[in-house]
């Protein structure tokens, strides 16, 4: 079985690709029958890869794939590919979000269900290995790996990692005034003020403040 959905800046466009493929003079064991749900039954009148390799390789041009526990898939992929005499898959293109996950989650588990579970994604109807709706829940794991839906905000452009495209990087500059404001206090005003704080004792907060800025003055 082979299935996959389109992700755009994050988002699922609605274009996916699934069918069966049958794998012939090979018998599906109970084992991975008991794994996935297909039986030999399901795969009847099913096509090769080699019948939908071309549509496979339309629905992937260009894109990074993204697949969890990578190896395997791509192992497969490239297998069958080989027998068509096309190249293999580029690793440059490839994610492996079992990777990802183990980086971000070194403690684990880091199996897709238990993913789903650490980021809130409904897995409910995931029964069995289907590679559709995995890839479905795939997406939205990805998608938080690596940073989730929501553009980012980041305010110190030097020193944030970049995200993605979603990313805003905004700096933010204070310049210094050219000249100080000229006081609006008169003399007498400034006078008065003092006369009143002085009456509220020494653990007034006009005199704390009056002490740290002469301490600031003095030490610049």
């Amino acid at each position: 079985e082979l299935g996959g959905v389109e992700l755009l800046n994050r988002v699922p466009t609605g274009w996916t690709f699934h069918d069966y493929i049958i794998s012939q003079g090979r018998a599906i064991h109970a084992e991975a029958q008991s794994v996935h749900g297909i039986s030999a039954a399901d795969l009847a009148g099913k096509p090769t890869f080699a019948e939908i390799a071309e549509e496979w390789l339309r629905f992937t041009e260009g894109a990074k794939l993204v697949a969890h526990n990578a190896t395997f898939d791509i192992g497969f992929l490239n297998v069958e590919f080989g027998r068509l005499g096309h190249p293999p898959v580029d690793n440059g293109l490839v994610v492996d979000t079992l990777a990802l996950a183990r980086r971000k989650h070194p403690m684990g588990p880091n199996s897709l269900d238990a993913l789903c579970r650490r980021y809130g994604i409904d897995n409910t109807k995931r029964t069995k290995h289907g590679a559709l709706l995995d890839s479905e829940l795939l997406a939205e794991v990805y998608i938080e790996l690596i940073g989730g839906k929501q553009a980012a905000l980041i305010l110190d452009s030097a020193t944030a990692p970049a995200q993605g495209e979603n990313v805003r990087h905004i700096e933010i500059i204070v310049a210094e005034r050219p000249a100080p404001l000229v006081p609006r206090l008169t003399e007498a005003e400034r006078a008065a003020h003092a006369a009143m704080v002085a009456t509220l004792g020494e653990k007034a907060l006009w005199l704390k403040a009056t002490s740290s800025e002469a301490s600031a003055a003095t030490s610049s």
